[in-house]
């Protein structure tokens, strides 16, 4: 039977890992080592109202896929932010795992510029399987972070102490967007290989009746048919081809009524249906912010 466990603060964490009291109230690291030791989870699902940010060497884990060979192995790099659900997946654990997780509360960072610009990392909202792979230079580089961040709420805490620990996570989560990038970078032919796929699902798309069955794909839909986060697969895009995946959609859609507009005599208001539109003026709207002249107007100079 699977057990629901719901963490909304850092007591929680330590409560439920059998550890001492947390020295702050809104953050703290917790050595993959305790947490083995300490409890199975087995099959619990954990509702996580905290941000999360682990790296864990020796945890091989499996989810359903293999790595590829310019793949890092020295450390793996999962975010969790709140609101999202883990579920435990097989893995295989050596006798001493290592590494690292920061647990920090919302209300940390609330008030700070890290509180204003934290949905600016879009990692945190990445599947499991789209996780960061560090090197060994940039794993000691981050774990210097956390080591700075704990010896900072470990000693007496004052009126600096909130910000210098906001500060360390921020370079910490800004190194990660360089690492990730690297990782975008290596991984260039796959990410090419994603593009041609995604491409050919927009194809697919829309020459079947999906369009006025369903409307419009979305950024959403189109990652899980590819089996990848909306995130993931809109940064990835960014990388290998300057256009996020709604930009990809919208130029695509748009394209596509050229080709109708030019291509038949139907009205505007059919394509508009067509394409997935629920109102024309929506598609008037998409397609004047691409080509600068109205669906008629194209029609007519072309």
């Amino acid at each position: 039977m699977t057990t629901f466990i719901t963490i909304n603060s850092i007591t929680k964490v330590h409560k439920l890992l059998g550890l001492k009291p947390p020295k702050h109230p809104l953050v703290s690291v917790i050595s993959v080592e305790d947490m083995q030791h300490h409890i199975d989870l087995g099959n619990a699902r954990i509702s996580l109202d905290l941000f999360v940010i682990s790296l864990k060497e020796d945890v091989q884990c499996n989810f359903g896929y293999g790595r590829n060979s310019y793949d890092f192995t020295n450390g793996t790099m999962v975010f969790s932010k709140p609101g999202q659900v883990l579920t435990p997946q097989s893995a295989t654990v050596s006798e001493n795992p290592t590494g690292w997780m920061l647990f920090f509360h919302p209300d940390l960072i609330r008030k700070s510029g890290l509180g204003k610009s934290i949905d600016n990392y879009s990692f945190f909202s990445y599947e499991v399987f789209e996780a960061l792979h560090l090197s060994e230079e940039e794993k000691m580089t981050l774990t210097d972070l956390i080591s700075k961040i704990e010896k900072e709420y470990q000693q007496q805490i004052d009126k600096h102490s909130q910000k210098l620990i906001i500060s360390n996570i921020e370079l910490l989560l800004d190194y990660c967007l360089r690492y990730y990038d690297r990782q975008f970078y290596v991984r260039t032919n796959l990410n090419q290989d994603h593009v041609t796929k995604f491409e050919a699902f927009l194809r697919t798309y829309f020459q079947s009746d999906k369009p006025s069955e369903l409307g419009l794909p979305t950024v959403k839909y189109c990652g899980e048919q590819l089996h990848m986060s909306s995130n993931y697969l809109s940064d990835l895009l960014k990388k290998e081809t300057g256009k996020s995946a709604k930009d990809h959609i919208d130029t695509f859609v748009v394209n596509k009524a050229k080709n109708k507009l030019m291509g038949s005599t139907a009205s505007i208001s059919k394509i508009a249906f067509d394409l997935g539109f629920d109102y024309p003026q929506h598609f008037s709207t998409l397609f004047k912010k691409k080509t600068g002249i109205s669906p008629a107007k194209y029609r007519t100079l072309n």
